[in-house]
């Protein structure tokens, strides 16, 4: 096992690995194992999301982390979005020293340019009996997407069902993520790990206020912010940027961030 390193990858609330775009595929041409979690009520369909709360997320990719670490010298995380908030509450937890922390678009407020003045409301539903578990959250343009052609295929990919995505996700879940939103503002300052903050300025769902906050929180934190996209900042127009950031603060050579096709195109293109 002498050397190993494998990395631990966290998707979001209603997503699959796509969430993390070709994130995983860049590390295995790093010459490393990335190991995607699928989180509890996930993969299937929205209804299975109900009843599920923050602690069993937690609790999966704690046991995820557990058995990984036997295996690894070196075990790195990462999130996005919810997967974010995960990672961070993860590390905290296990007190993780093995690697180091990727948060990519971590919504520790939910503040975005496209959120509706009316999110605060969401806190009374809460406490209308049944309401949360009845009411959808559903997912709708931009889908966190400022390139219009990738926007365009997964609006296509939501209209034929293709199952990468949950078209909606109960609003009882999005009370689990408010819950995990208050445990990561207290957990920050505990959790020494060196950590990335990656984040987008234009972010519809998330300001660069929760970048600034956690950078501003943790012990050994660095900020990336980039520049040409939306939230799913994995997928989006800086994908290959945020993948280099990636790959270089967890130590790969950072060339394998794009795929040999892009690199040829880039390289023909000068």
């Amino acid at each position: 096992m002498t050397g190993r390193t494998g990395v631990l990858l966290i998707h979001g609330l209603g997503g699959t690995q796509y969430d993390l775009g070709s994130l995983h595929k860049a590390f295995r041409r790093a010459g490393t194992e990335a190991h995607m979690i699928t989180l509890p009520g996930h993969g299937t369909q929205p209804e299975d999301l109900i009843g599920v709360r923050a602690e069993a997320w937690l609790d999966a990719v704690t046991e995820q982390y557990r058995e990984l670490e036997s295996q690894y010298d070196t075990l790195h995380v990462a999130g996005m979005c919810m997967g974010a908030l995960v990672a961070l509450l993860l590390c905290h937890r296990v007190e993780h020293a093995r690697g180091k922390l990727a948060l990519l678009a971590a919504p520790v407020f939910i503040d975005g340019w496209s959120t509706p003045w009316y999110r605060a409301l969401r806190h009374v539903l809460y406490h209308v009996p049944g309401m949360a578990e009845r009411t959808k959250v559903e997912e709708g343009e931009p889908f966190g997407l400022k390139n219009p052609l990738i926007r365009a295929i997964v609006k296509k990919k939501f209209e034929r069902g293709d199952n990468f995505h949950y078209p909606w996700v109960p609003l009882a879940c999005v009370r689990q993520v408010d819950r995990m939103r208050e445990w990561v503002r207290t957990a920050a300052p505990a959790t020494r790990c060196p950590t990335l903050i990656v984040h987008a300025r234009e972010d519809e769902l998330t300001s660069l206020r929760s970048a600034e906050f956690l950078q501003s929180s943790m012990q050994d934190a660095r900020s990336v912010v980039v520049e040409n996209s939306y939230h799913m900042i994995c997928a989006d127009n800086d994908r290959d940027l945020v993948a280099h950031h990636v790959l270089e603060f967890f130590g790969f050579d950072p060339v394998h961030a794009a795929s040999p096709v892009a690199r040829r195109r880039a390289q023909s293109a000068v």
